[in-house]
């Protein structure tokens, strides 16, 4: 018969100590200086993007909507980038902040009213086109998972991208979208 002094006694086992303290306290310290070299390089690499993109002007200031065409819709505003180059994301005056935001548009323009970063707003005559696909600004999402606008700002012609929360919500916006403005030709 087992007792219950046995069951204590056989489940109590030494640790087993740490015999190379030096070592161990310089695999913690390299893994450490790893860590913060690779957060100083990507750092240093938004800091140089952002000084070669001083060329794009900033974006027009976001008017009030009028004459509304949808409910805003609910989503994520997955960036911006340069048409045709999905993996160059645009990082001047928070165009490339993914954020929480409301896709709302009317005969003006677009409105994205975004959530801890400077709203856009998208002026009717700057809309190129319309399109669903699977990625912008380096966000990959499913087959026509996300609405790309692309529009002029100054000389460049850029993406932006949207994903409504609601699928039934998304293909409401895109269908709405691609009546009121021209649908891009590819």
């Amino acid at each position: 018969m087992i007792t219950a002094s046995r069951i204590v006694l056989a489940g109590y086992a030494e640790q087993a100590t740490v015999s190379n303290w030096p070592l161990r306290l310089l695999l913690v310290a390299v893994v450490v200086a790893a860590i913060a070299l690779a957060l100083w390089g990507m750092r240093r690499g938004w800091v140089h993007r952002t000084q070669r993109q001083a060329d794009v002007p900033a974006p027009a200031d976001v008017p009030p909507p009028t004459a509304l065409l949808s409910d805003p819709v609910p989503g994520l505003f997955a960036g911006t980038g340069t048409h045709g180059d999905w993996m160059d994301r645009i990082v001047v005056h928070d165009l490339g902040v993914r954020s929480r935001a409301t896709l709302s548009y009317g005969p003006d323009g677009i409105w994205l009213d975004r959530v801890g970063a400077r709203s856009v707003f998208i002026p009717e005559h700057a809309v190129v086109g319309v399109r669903a696909d699977r990625g912008v600004a380096g966000t990959v999402r499913d087959r026509d998972g996300m609405i790309v606008v692309t529009w002029r700002l100054g000389d460049r012609v850029l993406d932006t991208g949207f994903r409504a929360d609601a699928s039934a919500d998304h293909r409401a916006c895109l269908d709405g979208l691609m009546s009121t403005y021209a649908a891009e030709a590819s």
